[in-house]
């Protein structure tokens, strides 16, 4: 009387069904479809991967064109948010209409998962991820990357900024 009807959903198998023949023989064809497909292979490095616009790379820090003048702010969101602890900010005061900046702007590539929350965190739109993917290290301490290895101009992330300014 709990069940309320319940009971009638079990079907019960035949022979052929508990012996499973007809699940191997569609997995089987499963399998032979996709050996007669034709092959895709990209003949990496000659031949780059073109990544589209939704795809965070590595994260840079942006600098103005025209002034030269990091974007960041030093308000420490990023590091904040990211969930890996892979990024270390320590801030400064400066003489310029934003007050502080990054002294000290650290992220560990090995820690980073490329989420994106520093992105999306961040007030000035300082951090962005990039398109870069080809990341490799012969030792671990290569993989810090500090403000000289991070900082990228504004031109050459244009078109992933223009992304941005679509959704925000």
């Amino acid at each position: 009387m709990g069940n309320n009807g319940n009971e009638n959903r079990t079907k019960e198998m035949n022979l052929w069904e508990k012996l499973y023949f007809p699940e191997i023989l569609h997995g089987m064809g499963i399998t032979l479809r996709a050996f007669f497909r034709p092959k895709f292979t990209r003949q990496y490095p000659e031949e780059r991967w073109v990544p589209p616009p939704v795809f965070r790379g590595r994260p840079v820090l942006v600098v103005e064109d025209e002034t030269g003048v990091e974007r960041c702010v030093a308000c420490g969101l990023c590091a904040r948010v990211c969930p890996s602890l892979a990024i270390q900010v320590q801030a400064a005061e400066t003489e310029l209409d934003k007050e502080r900046y990054p002294e000290l702007f650290e992220i560990n590539m090995l820690r980073c998962i490329f989420c994106g929350f520093c992105e999306e965190v961040c007030p000035e739109e300082a951090i962005i991820m990039s398109k870069d993917y080809e990341l490799n290290f012969s030792d671990p301490k290569d993989a810090i990357y500090g403000k000289n290895r991070l900082l990228t101009p504004a031109s050459q992330l244009s078109d992933r900024l223009a992304f941005l300014k679509q959704y925000r």
